[in-house]
């Protein structure tokens, strides 16, 4: 069967590309349902967008890649459709907004949007071999093949294979001669051997945390296997195996002036209790015997202040691993960009072909970055499938699994 343009992949991008592409759209997924990654992020309530973003916060093969259509479809651009279509929202800090109610309202202005589109939604078909007829592209179907003048892959990266994430887009872009950068884990959390930090579960603290990127001031939580929390994810990313992570405790405190200040002000007191005072309980138990800090602090000697307070501010900590795909929230690299049009995402080589989202190898940071960067690309490229003004021939009806593209119940 012919059609116009055909989206594989029925996520944050291949929805949202649907709506923008124009009519004569045919979006496919193997899942029974759509979106499902935005309907369980952000704990069910979906952290849409950043209001901060910029470049700067994005990771990439080219640092200037994502700038076009970051700068096309901005933040504030998707938050005017978010309350067009009367979804209530909060910001939480560092610029993130989430739903107030349910991730399930940005599923259903997904799906709402790609309806005003025309586009049809076949949800629950396997994807077969891809490939080109020498006029169109073929797609194989448990239902036959579809031959498209467009095709635009939306099928994601490797994160939660559990929820069926696949390697597809970077076979399909192997199939056409596009080069594919080194995929592995991001915004994941980190593994420790030996149970180091297992005592410590469920304990959280503010940190700064970094390895040879930027530093991220933000929570991190100890976990039976690991580190976790916000300022762990965000430096994963950028941590690579045998790297230390370096951890600045109570940031912006002056732990050489508070120890002296301490030892002047209480000397008899432990030292012990001295860290149970500025961090939770059970890590300050952690350092007392991971430090060896027994005694009071009038026992303290300048160059032991020196060191503790080093240490304290520059906590090295080193990884044996990730949590992996299982719990990444995104895959770090993909297609390369060096391939790509920055302006309509399409490949160079092959007129025709985008590739948007996550399969890109450009990763942002946690907090809403992804998504934004999920409804730039899927623009960039809508509008230069629409902008074409391919005549089309509307879909024959919703028969065979096929869905007009509705609500979420």
């Amino acid at each position: 069967m012919d059609i116009e343009t055909l989206i594989l992949g029925a996520g944050a991008a291949g929805l949202f590309c649907a709506g923008r592409a124009g009519p004569g759209v045919v979006v496919l997924d193997h899942a029974a349902r759509p979106a499902e990654k935005v309907r369980i992020s952000g704990g069910g309530r979906c952290n849409f967008t950043n209001l901060g973003t910029r470049p700067e916060s994005f990771l990439s093969g080219n640092r200037h890649f994502a700038k076009s259509a970051l700068a096309s479809y901005t933040a504030q651009d998707f938050l005017g459709l978010v309350e067009a279509h009367r979804i209530p929202w909060h910001e939480k800090t560092l610029g993130q907004l989430f739903c107030d109610r349910s991730s399930k309202d940005i599923v259903n202005l997904l799906l709402a949007e790609a309806g005003k589109a025309e586009a049809e939604i076949r949800l629950d078909t396997a994807i077969g071999e891809v490939g080109h007829d020498g006029s169109r592209f073929t797609v194989g179907t448990g239902r036959g093949t579809l031959r498209a003048r467009r095709l635009v892959v939306a099928t994601g990266g490797k994160s939660i294979p559990k929820m069926g994430a696949t390697g597809l887009a970077y076979r399909i872009a192997e199939r056409f001669g596009l080069a594919v950068t080194d995929t592995r884990p991001a915004l994941v959390p980190f593994t420790f051997g030996e149970g180091r930090f297992a005592e410590l579960a469920g304990v959280s603290v503010p940190v700064a945390a970094r390895t040879w990127g930027p530093g991220f001031a933000e929570a991190m939580l100890f976990t039976h296997r690991g580190l976790s929390g916000p300022a762990m994810l965000q430096v994963s990313s950028y941590w690579r195996e045998g790297e230390e992570v370096t951890v600045e405790l109570a940031p912006g405190t002056d732990w050489a002036a508070a120890l002296r200040q301490g030892r002047k002000a209480a000397p008899k007191q432990a030292l012990r209790t001295f860290l149970g005072q500025r961090l939770p309980a059970r890590l300050a138990d952690h350092l007392a015997a991971e430090m060896e800090l027994s005694g009071t602090l009038a026992g303290l000697s300048e160059a032991r202040i020196e060191a503790l307070a080093r240490a304290l501010s520059d906590w090295r900590l080193k990884p044996t691993g990730t949590e992996g795909y299982r719990t990444a929230e995104v895959t770090l690299g993909g297609v390369d960009t060096a391939g790509l049009d920055s302006r309509t995402m399409e490949a160079k080589a092959v007129p025709g072909l985008h590739f948007i989202g996550e399969c890109v190898d450009v990763t942002g940071w946690l907090g809403g970055y992804n998504f934004q960067w999920a409804w730039a690309s899927a623009d960039a490229a809508g509008r230069a499938i629409r902008a074409k003004g391919w005549p089309y021939r509307a879909w024959p009806g919703c028969a065979n699994g096929m869905a007009r593209a509705g609500r979420v119940p």
